[in-house]
């Protein structure tokens, strides 16, 4: 990514009025937006996106929500709830932190206060693919963790309308509030917030583009964000009982995302490997028989199959490079899943076709990419909560603890840590120390 961020920007000069990097032009519409509020928004989403929108069109309306629910075929409707269902229900049986304490025997309080985030910033992507099934993967987990407000911005078409589909999924799951707007100038208007029209939000999750990872990483501090997850992969660990016209197609299934997007091979079987290639070669060219769509141009640039001694080492490999999906297209996936050294998920046998995790098997898929799932996860419950830690002291257990921790604050040259602990333990503990009038009595704030 930052090979990418540090390139020259095409189109900068008309954009911005001179040269700039990727990344140059990123955090010029960041500070734009910041700057300028709802005009340069509006003035940023009519030259990216070619929509001409007024302040008034900035929210997608209740009445347009409802059109839109009516407008998508009752079949796909039924099939957006379906998963809506099973992503709902998997998110409800993960195990996630709840709030607790206990007093030990000198009276030491200790415990956690967990609680969700009051307001967060869904991105998604409406361009290359209007991905309706991102929204749900990034607002029922928001929803299950208890997020008081979900915001999901996503790019307007030329003429100001956002595609059916992504606001049917809005409203089955639950999101009230979809702003007209992609890009950085969106990361910019969640992170930075719009006077008088939208208050900034904690947190910002959701997959997008190279501008859109970008504005995420700048704006990083000011809220948190997911990951910055960059283009999507997937890795199949085959061996001999794989069907080649199955691997093939999970193949290209994944490469259809982005030119860069990355499809790989890993087996033990120089059989499987050579029948997989000319299954590719002929499913590709029923996919896109012109011979320039996005799949082909991905297989050219990102696409590998790797040759192992045996399925042992394949797996090593897969573990390595950590791959956003890992299918293991084996006979026996469960002697091998505990070797799996990470990966963002992962699919078992024969059957478990990754797009079936891509709409509605239940895990998400707002998952690490290039190698992250080494340190990272994919988006859960847990990414909506927020831990406080809860300390109390009583007379008793600061007498037993107070005087290691001065010694300790003195061995580090803090001497007003010490002091502080110190004048605590010289009055004999809360009960003999002043502490000014009672709640209730003058001196009452």
């Amino acid at each position: 990514m930052d090979v990418l961020a540090r390139q020259e920007l095409p189109g900068a000069e008309t954009l911005f009025g001179r040269p700039l990097t990727a990344l140059e032009g990123v955090r010029e519409i960041l500070a734009s937006v910041r700057e300028g509020g709802v005009p340069a928004l509006l003035r940023w989403t009519r030259t990216l996106d070619g929509a001409a929108l007024g302040a008034e069109d900035l929210w997608v309306g209740p009445e347009e929500m409802e059109a839109a629910r009516e407008r998508v075929d009752p079949a796909l409707l039924a099939s957006i709830r379906r998963a809506r269902e099973r992503i709902e229900a998997f998110h409800r049986a993960e195990p996630v932190p709840h709030a607790w304490h206990r007093v030990d025997s000198d009276g030491l309080v200790l415990g956690q206060e967990v609680r969700p985030l009051r307001r967060v910033g869904l991105y998604v992507p409406g361009g290359r693919a209007p991905l309706f099934s991102s929204l749900l993967m990034g607002a029922v987990p928001a929803r299950v963790a208890g997020v008081g407000e979900v915001v999901v911005a996503t790019p307007p078409r030329r003429d100001g309308s956002v595609p059916p589909a992504i606001l049917a999924a809005a409203a089955e799951a639950g999101v009230a509030r979809v702003l007209r707007a992609g890009g950085a100038q969106a990361v910019a208007a969640l992170a930075y917030g719009l006077e008088g029209v939208l208050e900034p939000v904690e947190k910002i999750v959701g997959p997008g583009n190279l501008f859109v990872t970008l504005a995420k990483r700048e704006v990083f501090g000011q809220v948190g964000i997911d990951g910055l997850p960059g283009p999507s992969e997937v890795l199949v660990v085959a061996d001999a009982t794989a069907n080649p016209e199955w691997v093939a197609a999970d193949l290209l299934a994944q490469a259809e995302h982005d030119p860069d997007a990355s499809a790989v091979l890993v087996t033990a079987s120089e059989g499987l490997l050579q029948a997989v290639e000319a299954a590719l070669a002929r499913q590709l060219q029923r996919l896109d028989p012109q011979g320039d769509g996005v799949a082909r141009r991905s297989l050219e640039r990102w696409g590998k199959a790797l040759l192992c001694r045996d399925l042992a080492e394949a797996v090593a490999w897969a573990g390595r490079l950590a791959p956003e999906h890992l299918e293991l297209a084996v006979e026996d996936p469960w002697r091998w899943v505990g070797r799996v050294g990470a990966a963002g998920a992962i699919f078992l046998g024969h059957a478990a076709s990754e797009p079936l995790g891509d709409y509605l098997a239940g895990p998400d898929h707002i998952l690490p990419t290039n190698g992250a799932a080494r340190f990272s996860s994919g988006l859960s419950v847990e990414t909506f909560l927020i831990r406080s830690s809860l300390i109390g002291y009583s007379d008793e257990a600061l007498r037993r603890d107070g005087p290691a921790a001065v010694r300790m604050a003195r061995a580090e040259g803090l001497e007003a840590h010490a002091r502080a602990v110190e004048i605590r333990l010289e009055a004999g503990g809360p009960g003999g120390a002043d502490e000014g009038p009672a709640p209730g009595k003058e001196g009452e704030a």
